[in-house]
């Protein structure tokens, strides 16, 4: 059963409009200062710090150290009712930031051996700040609220360093639910794809399961000159790739979900006249259905190793692991919630968006627990959002105003779902 409604005088809209009023300007200078020290994924000490001195200034127990730098607190009400959890993500990516504001990012690291510049040009710094802000204004409201609420702040969202475990699955891994199990799970990204003011979401698959790969082509080096003694596997993976395409456009029914396969890098050689006796190939799979995820793998593997067998090469392929299943906004769920969404922004402004190829390990929340996960627009008014720098560009700019949204919304959702509200 999902969240019986509780007994007794009620939090109401104002009071949450009011009480998110008076966290805003800290949302905004929190904000500002992750932004300002952003940390890649599984390295955000500084921040996951920022995080539990707050929250243990607040009153919460607090438990540090989860997936390495993930945080929990729990907030128990002082009424009986049920128990939800509410996530945001910490973690920066490798990027050299080109908007000119006065917290830029300044930060450089190593990555994968390059210097590189650190940036939160995903929006995890808002979500971060907006979910201390979330957790200010409940702990005001502690003795009218109803059941308990675990806050979730977690590292490596955007993946975990090669050779390491991190994210979601391993939060959940390590027994972020261990002190108290939600019934429900909440969660928020904010997205240049939408202005700010506007809320969106979508019932059912959501969000694609992301899959990356590695393809091996094992061949025998020759002269460039004698192609004919050797075995070239330039030419076998450049046909592998091309009887990759087929998968989607000739052998998937992708009338109700789509797919896609991606060759995201092709390396082989050294010079121009030495045909190599490897190459290596990356790529990714985003699908929408499990089943359909499991039979495009397995041709993947059937068309590559086939190909490559029929020029006298061979093929291996490896999905790499920990790679994030759909994200799946439970359908009742999401009709419960929706209401109060429309409430913060207006019927008008609450917007039902198409499936999105992107991913997020939010995945592994929802793959257990029913949740929702809905977007919050952040380029400016005025502003065409298709057209604004997306997501992960060094140009990404969140217009501080939405942030306002951002938290009322999420409150919203968290206190009208403990009450009840339906």
């Amino acid at each position: 059963m999902l969240g019986a409604a509780t007994a007794g005088a009620q939090i109401s809209p104002a009071q949450l409009d009011g009480a998110a009023s008076k966290v805003q300007s800290k949302v905004i200078d929190w904000r500002r200062d992750i932004h300002q020290h952003p940390e890649l994924s599984n390295r955000e000490t500084r921040t996951s710090k920022l995080v539990a001195d707050h929250l243990k200034k607040l009153g919460l127990p607090v438990r540090t150290g989860i997936a390495h730098t993930g945080v929990t607190a729990v907030l128990k009400g002082g009424k009986p009712g049920p128990v939800i959890a509410l996530r945001a993500d910490m973690d920066a990516l490798p990027v050299t930031e080109q908007v000119d504001v006065p917290f830029k990012s300044t930060v450089t690291t190593e990555f994968l051996g390059k210097k590189v510049g650190v940036m939160h040009a995903c929006g995890h710094d808002a979500h971060v700040a907006n979910l201390m802000g979330v957790a200010e204004m409940l702990v005001g409201m502690k003795q009218d609220l109803p059941g308990t609420v675990l806050f979730i702040f977690q590292p490596a969202e955007e993946g975990a360093p090669e050779g390491e475990q991190g994210g979601a699955s391993l939060m959940i891994k390590e027994g972020v639910f261990d002190q108290v199990k939600p019934e429900a799970v909440f969660g928020l990204h904010v997205t240049s794809t939408l202005n700010s003011g506007v809320l969106g979401y979508r019932s059912g698959p959501f969000m694609a399961a992301s899959d990356s790969f590695r393809i091996e082509v094992l061949g025998r080096q020759s002269h460039g000159s004698r192609p004919w003694s050797g075995v070239d596997p330039i030419v076998a993976a450049s046909q592998i790739v091309m009887g990759l395409q087929t998968i989607v456009s000739r052998q998937i029914d992708i009338t109700e979900l789509p797919a896609v396969v991606t060759i995201g890098k092709f390396d082989g050689g050294v010079r121009h006249n030495i045909i190599p006796d490897k190459v290596e190939m990356l790529g990714t799979l985003r699908t929408f259905d499990k089943d359909m995820r499991a039979d495009i793998m397995k041709r993947i593997e059937h068309t590559a190793t086939s190909v490559a067998a029929s020029s006298g090469a061979q093929a291996k392929v490896a999905f790499s692991p920990g790679n994030n299943p759909v994200v799946m906004n439970n359908p009742q769920l999401t009709q419960r919630v929706l209401p109060s969404l429309k409430r913060v922004a207006g019927d008008d402004r609450v917007v039902v968006l198409p499936l999105i190829t992107g991913s997020e390990d939010f995945a592994y929340y929802a793959d257990m627990i029913p949740s929702v996960f809905f977007y919050v627009g952040v380029t400016p008014p005025g502003q065409d959002a298709l057209a604004a720098p997306s997501n992960h560009s060094p140009l990404f700019y969140i217009d501080e105003p939405s942030l306002s949204f951002a938290t009322r919304a999420l409150a919203s959702v968290a206190v009208d779902y403990l009450q009840g509200a339906k």
